[in-house]
């Protein structure tokens, strides 16, 4: 099995060595790359879970502006389509290998008090939890539902040993389950669950991978 963990969060505009926004190039091409170079590594049966986020809802992917030359930088913005892009990634590679007993998901881990957030300012995270606090509040919920480590881990776990692979074949996962689709013009809240459509779009899914290949300079 295959679980791609690395990542960043709402950096500062930044690009890789390779001129890719940071985040675009950390969490979807590194992973991208990676993956496919070591694909022929796995055996039937074997399952890649790429680790995407609820923060998906925060943007689809940009193909025709994929590292914000012409777009108005936002951190949270460009995690969006880096983690909608995660999702999308195993959609396409899921497609591509079940017919050797290969299968791939996406998963959401929860939100895990780690480094991830480090490149926020202090300030604006705790700004950010109080309205969290606030909107819990409004919705008759007492408190932000924090993970542990291990319960962060525990959905890329089943995902990749215990989950049927049929089930989770091409899909986006949360809390050990799969993930329901909530269309676009239903509203969220942080702590609810659910995938936007535009994640699951096999047609996009497809598209990234061609713009992702074209980006690397490589053919998989």
């Amino acid at each position: 099995m295959i679980i791609a963990n690395a990542g960043v969060m709402a950096t500062p505009f930044t690009y890789t060595t390779d001129r890719f926004e940071m985040q675009f190039g950390t969490n979807h091409l590194g992973h991208f790359v990676l993956v496919n170079r070591i694909a022929k590594l796995l055996r039937p049966g074997g399952r890649l879970v790429n680790v995407a986020s609820s923060g998906h809802r925060f943007s689809n992917v940009n193909l025709d502006d994929p590292n914000f030359e012409r777009t108005p930088y936002d951190p949270f913005l460009a995690y969006g389509r880096s983690k909608t892009a995660n999702i999308l990634f195993a959609v396409a590679f899921d497609q591509r290998y079940r017919s050797r007993d290969i299968r791939a998901a996406a998963v959401h881990p929860g939100v895990i008090q780690t480094e991830l957030g480090r490149h926020m300012d202090p300030a604006m995270l705790k700004a950010m939890m109080d309205q969290l606090e606030r909107q819990l509040a409004a919705e008759g919920k007492t408190s932000f539902p924090w993970k542990t480590i291990p319960q962060g881990a525990a959905t890329s776990a089943w995902a990749a040993v215990v989950a049927p692979a049929e089930e989770i074949g091409g899909k986006y996962c949360e809390n050990c389950h799969l993930g329901q689709v909530v269309p676009e013009d239903v509203a969220i809240s942080p702590t609810s669950e659910g995938v936007r459509a535009y994640a699951l779009d096999p047609n996009a899914a497809e598209a990234l991978w061609k713009k992702s290949e074209e980006m690397v300079g490589e053919s998989f």
